[in-house]
């Protein structure tokens, strides 16, 4: 048998306005799923339609076993973790050969599939590679990483993704003299942010100023606003939301000694908290004991 994990993600800045060709930067984090896959004649069918998608693509059939440390449905990209995940251990129990390049596309090919086509590369790339990486167009950049201290809360309001792009949509086509120029000033913060990355003070204005553009284009919820103004409150340098919003989950930049204090702001208005920081593995083996 064979048990691969991957990372999931946040986005620092970007999330909607990457959809339309603008940067965005997203970074990989700590908590990872976890799939064992093991070889087997009568496999039970699972019930994830991204690891059914997973057997049915690379043509093999086996048992499989997912421990995750990512809520679904919670803005850090635990499909795309767990679809990487599985690929990465079927191609490493079946011996298939194939590079880290072929994973990531393949990933992003599944979710598409089963997100009927609304699925970002970015997830799956970002989790099959690591580290932080700059989005624009069709490209993709690998920044240098940056040793951040984040908290996540995960206001626990399961989100869709799908609804949310479709929503930010909808306000670009009624009202695009409105949503366009929002749309922009994202693209410009990012590229202003890239060059404060190692000056977490201002990286925390970006960050503020990130999360008032995307509650203008409509993809807040008051649970989101809550924590990211816990988190401020107690500490952080900044915070706003990550994903696609309508519930999800929040990203705070803190000091390194405010990392508990803003932790616990976020749970005690009932949000989860992780405390985190880059995770430049991407997609790696794992030891069995």
């Amino acid at each position: 048998m064979a048990t691969w994990s991957a990372p999931g993600k946040v986005f620092l800045f970007g999330e909607h306005a990457v959809v339309y060709g603008k940067p965005g930067i997203a970074m990989a984090i700590k908590p990872r799923v976890f799939v064992t896959v093991r070889r087997s004649r009568n496999p039970t069918r699972p019930k994830s339609p991204y690891i059914n998608e997973c057997f049915r693509v690379m043509g093999v059939q086996g048992s499989v076993y997912v421990r995750s440390q990512l809520q679904s449905s919670s803005g850090l990209g635990s499909s795309a973790a767990v679809t990487v995940a599985t690929l990465s251990a079927i191609n490493d129990e079946f011996d298939l050969g194939h590079p880290r390049e072929y994973i990531a596309e393949t990933a992003f090919a599944i979710e598409k599939r089963v997100q009927k086509g609304r699925a970002s590369p970015t997830d799956t790339y970002v989790s099959a590679n690591g580290g932080m990486v700059l989005i624009t167009g069709g490209s993709k950049r690998r920044l240098p990483p940056e040793n951040l201290h984040l908290v996540v809360g995960n206001t626990m309001v399961p989100h869709s993704t799908a609804k949310m792009v479709e929503q930010v949509a909808n306000l670009r086509q009624h009202h695009p003299t409105i949503a366009n120029p929002i749309l922009d000033a994202i693209g410009e913060l990012t590229l202003a942010a890239i060059h404060e990355m190692s000056n977490p003070k201002e990286l925390g204005q970006y960050m503020d100023m990130n999360h008032a553009l995307l509650e203008a284009l409509g993809v807040g919820h008051p649970a989101s606003s809550r924590l990211v103004l816990a988190a401020r409150a107690s500490g952080a340098y900044g915070a706003k939301i990550t994903g696609a919003g309508g519930g999800g989950s929040i990203v705070a930049l803190c000091p390194r000694r405010a990392k508990n204090r803003v932790a616990g702001a976020i749970e005690a208005c009932e949000g989860r908290a992780i405390i985190t920081t880059i995770d430049t593995d991407g997609a790696r083996k794992e030891k069995h004991d």
